[in-house]
């Protein structure tokens, strides 16, 4: 764990924003709503919590980060370029022919993936068994999980929480992304999840429920996580807004997967840069 303050972290959120809308402009192809939701806590696991090393992307006591809801890549790209992973200008080349940062994550394309993912439902069972392994080899490493609420309508998500709980997987600690939208509408009128937070707790797991957005709360909560060993999983179930941060985006199924003209990349990031504090 860094020393890091929330007021940097807020900052350092607002950036991968901007590098997310950038990143998707530029190849006029993303998923621009879920990457820009998902970007509070993103930015405080990978600047503040993750024990990794951009050096080593593949040491083996590292902490894991899985996104489960793979098509929210670009956020993930954004804090590994500014990590060191990879150079910043390889964000130019997201969903080109060759590029190492495809529209899904690929762990063999790309520094600082630990599995590829794109296939919903999938990533939160990847994730379990990352975390079972780190039990049975003793090891102190932490795995994290994005998971979406229109992902948690597929039934692998329930398995794999069943088995995290069998196991007391409590080095794994999930975030569900609650922004209440899919693609074709809201979770409700597609499939109704009902509560996802009481869901999870009746899997066995502790679950803490937060506004995704708060900054401070994503960091005390995650500080509870790191404290707590009592062989329950961890899901923190996050009320977040779809698209944050950007006005005409926000809560919107149509910038689900939409790239934004110049204009309105131009009027994001004046946005964007208005927030900085």
């Amino acid at each position: 764990m860094r020393e890091v303050s929330v007021k940097e972290l807020k900052n350092t959120a607002t950036q991968m924003r901007m590098k997310v809308v950038d990143m998707i402009y530029k190849a006029q192809s993303g998923h621009p709503g879920g990457s820009l939701s998902a970007a509070d806590f993103v930015t405080a696991c990978y600047f503040k919590y993750m024990n990794i090393d951009p050096k080593n992307p593949r040491w083996e006591d590292r902490d894991r980060m899985v996104l489960s809801k793979g098509h929210v890549c670009p956020i993930q790209y954004a804090c590994l370029a500014t990590l060191g992973y990879f150079p910043e200008s390889e964000l130019d080349t997201l969903r080109k022919e060759g590029s190492m940062l495809q529209g899904h994550p690929s762990m063999n394309k790309c520094p600082g993936i630990d599995i590829s993912t794109g296939s919903l439902g999938q990533g939160l069972a990847c994730a379990a068994g990352m975390a079972l392994a780190g039990k049975m080899d003793k090891k102190d490493y932490k795995v994290f999980c994005v998971v979406g609420d229109g992902e948690s309508q597929e039934g692998e998500i329930w398995e794999a929480a069943n088995t995290a709980h069998k196991y007391e997987l409590d080095n794994l600690i999930v975030f569900v992304d609650f922004n209440n939208l899919q693609i074709d509408g809201t979770c409700d009128q597609v499939m109704p999840n009902g509560d996802l937070g009481e869901k999870f707790k009746s899997f066995g797991w502790e679950v803490m429920e937060i506004d995704g957005h708060d900054m401070e709360e994503i960091c005390a909560t995650l500080d509870k996580c790191y404290a707590s060993k009592n062989g329950k999983p961890k899901c923190i179930y996050a009320h977040t807004i779809k698209g944050k941060g950007v006005s005409y985006m926000e809560n919107s199924c149509a910038w689900h997967g939409v790239a934004p003209n110049k204009e309105e990349r131009d009027q994001a990031m004046e946005e964007l840069t208005a927030q900085l504090v």
